[in-house]
């Protein structure tokens, strides 16, 4: 049975009785994880070139949001005739599973998360996204969803991180998000990486090596590439060409959510929590992170030769 996943802006319900095809690709990361950038690296390894015919929210659409009717969302998949890409936040048991499908996950640090959702929510227009969800679902859930009404607001940005670590709430609560979500998220698909059609990226690979590990979902992908078309391929999907690109890249601009969509793509960067944590704090961090995953899935995500105890 798959575990549902519910929060403001999406349901994982909404994959019950999806028709997968054979090659289909399931873009699954959690939030601030580099989504975005996986959806466009699978779109120029697709088509092969660097322009497309629509803003990329549709072209990958993502399913679970509730800031479309679902059934339009499907209706816009069925009639693709490429290979498609779906977009998803939800983590691997709550997907229906399909040996013929494959399965995309990438992890970052989560400290670095933890500072992209928080310049993610300051770039957010509210109004906007209700305003999306209703008309497309209704409102009539969210007494249901948050009981205690919106969570409190926080004036500076470490008192936000703290409160992002130490969220509580389960993982399939509507109100987890955080620190709670994304280990979660990640440890299932830890637990079945050595599945064939399960693939885990990291986003500092991506910073690093980004030709090599374009080269490598080819490959799991079985896509051929010619070589002549890799270098305009690869420069495409730089954190500089996609924020320059922010109108017809950035996720839902359709419905105008985010105040700035270049903000979209703040700063890309790896190691950035290290301007905001002192010693204290970094073993503070640890310490919650240690009861949440196992320590070979720490180790990964935070790509460190030595965690501090």
């Amino acid at each position: 049975m798959l575990t549902r996943y519910r929060s403001l802006i999406s349901d994982s319900s909404r994959w019950e009785g999806f028709g997968f095809r054979p090659g289909d690709i399931v873009i699954s990361t959690a939030p601030k994880c580099g989504t975005t950038w996986m959806q466009m690296i699978c779109a120029l390894l697709v088509f092969q070139r660097t322009s497309f015919d629509r803003s990329l929210d549709l072209i990958s659409p993502w399913l679970d949001m509730l800031t479309r009717e679902r059934d339009d969302v499907v209706a816009d998949l069925e009639a693709q005739t490429h290979r498609r890409f779906i977009k998803t936040h939800t983590p691997f048991d709550g997907l229906p599973y399909d040996a013929r499908v494959t399965y995309i996950a990438v992890g970052r640090d989560p400290r670095d998360v933890a500072l992209s959702w928080d310049n993610h929510m300051a770039n957010m227009d509210f109004v906007a996204l209700i305003d999306a969800r209703a008309a497309a679902v209704g409102l009539d859930d969210l007494a249901e969803l948050f009981p205690d009404g919106p969570p409190e607001a926080l004036a500076s940005e470490i008192e936000r991180f703290w409160a992002w670590v130490d969220n509580p709430a389960p993982p399939s609560a509507a109100n987890a998000g955080g620190l709670v979500s994304m280990v979660n998220h990640l440890a299932t698909f830890w637990s079945v990486r050595d599945r064939p059609n399960v693939v885990l990226f990291h986003y500092d690979d991506l910073k690093t090596d980004l030709e090599g590990q374009m080269r490598r979902l080819a490959a799991q992908l079985d896509i051929a590439v010619p070589e002549d078309c890799w270098p305009e391929l690869v420069d495409a999907a730089t954190f500089e060409r996609m924020r320059a690109g922010a109108d017809r890249i950035a996720p839902d601009t359709t419905h105008e959510i985010w105040q700035n969509n270049q903000q979209f793509f703040h700063r890309g960067e790896s190691g950035q929590w290290r301007e905001l944590l002192d010693e204290e704090g970094i073993r503070r961090y640890y310490a919650r992170v240690a009861e949440l995953a196992e320590p070979d899935l720490v180790q990964w995500v935070h790509r460190e030769a030595q965690l501090v105890p």
